[in-house]
């Protein structure tokens, strides 16, 4: 798998805007790029990340650029959270095989701990567009804003639902993150990321609560600090912490992972 995170310059801000759309129509998803290429933007990416809500393992972000006509309409192409993970990985082989260009960034959880979830979501979806090969002449991205990408840009509500070139790079960021948590599990089975792949549950808090938190788990999390310091309260040496800047803690986040 290419992993292509070498930026190309940023130019001038686009401004955009969060648009709601819903429709169930069977080929609604590719609607929207539709319409921009009858605009004429032939490449339109998508941009979607994965593990921003995660007290644990990397954040991931993707991009994709899938192509007009039926070598485009991926089979079973859907928002990543709705897929079993057999699907994600069988539509994740396809948009590989299909798209006209695809990228995927993976960020750290030191950076994330230095520099602050919504900075480096921001940077990783900004650098995973830039390193698409060719490049995008419109962007949608999934939700909110991302400044910077040096061409329009349009924010759209529930995006991996509605857009095609977005459920894709959410397949994408999904299976990719999702494989490297296989990996750390193997290194850090106490935790069982093979399970909730490092977001909060019942198990996942049992387990930072016996053993304190590893080098993967995010400092900036309520949760992950409270296990940090109860063991440091009874003077159990962890490893990993770092040093990072405050802007203020986050909230594990439980249920529909990202």
């Amino acid at each position: 798998m290419a992993v292509r995170t070498t930026p190309a310059p940023p130019g001038p801000r686009h401004r955009a805007r969060a648009v709601p759309l819903a429709d169930d129509r069977p080929d609604a998803l590719w609607d929207m790029e539709r319409s921009l290429r009858r605009r004429g933007f032939a490449a339109v990416a998508g941009a979607d990340e994965a593990g921003r809500g995660a007290c644990a393992g990397p954040l991931v972000a993707a991009a994709c650029v899938l192509p007009a006509g039926r070598r485009g309409r991926v089979p079973g192409l859907a928002d990543s959270k709705l897929l079993t993970a057999a699907a994600r990985d069988r539509v994740y082989q396809e948009v590989v095989e299909r798209a006209e260009a695809w990228s995927v960034v993976v960020l750290p959880v030191a950076d994330l701990d230095a520099r602050g979830m919504h900075v480096t979501n921001i940077e990783a979806l900004r650098r995973a567009v830039w390193a698409l090969d060719p490049g995008a002449d419109y962007v949608l991205t999934d939700g909110f804003p991302v400044p910077g990408l040096a061409r329009p840009t349009l924010a759209v509500w529930k995006g991996d639902r509605v857009a095609a070139c977005v459920a894709a790079a959410s397949v994408l960021a999904k299976v990719t993150r999702d494989r490297i948590m296989l990996d750390l599990h193997e290194r850090w089975p106490q935790y069982d990321f093979a399970v909730h792949k490092g977001y909060s549950t019942a198990a996942h808090d049992a387990a930072l609560q016996r053993y304190g938190p590893c080098p993967e788990h995010r400092r900036r999390f309520v949760n992950v600090v409270r296990a940090r310091d109860a063991h440091a309260a009874r003077g159990v040496q962890l490893t990993g912490s770092g040093a990072m800047v405050d802007d203020g803690f986050m909230r594990p986040v439980s249920g529909e992972p990202r």
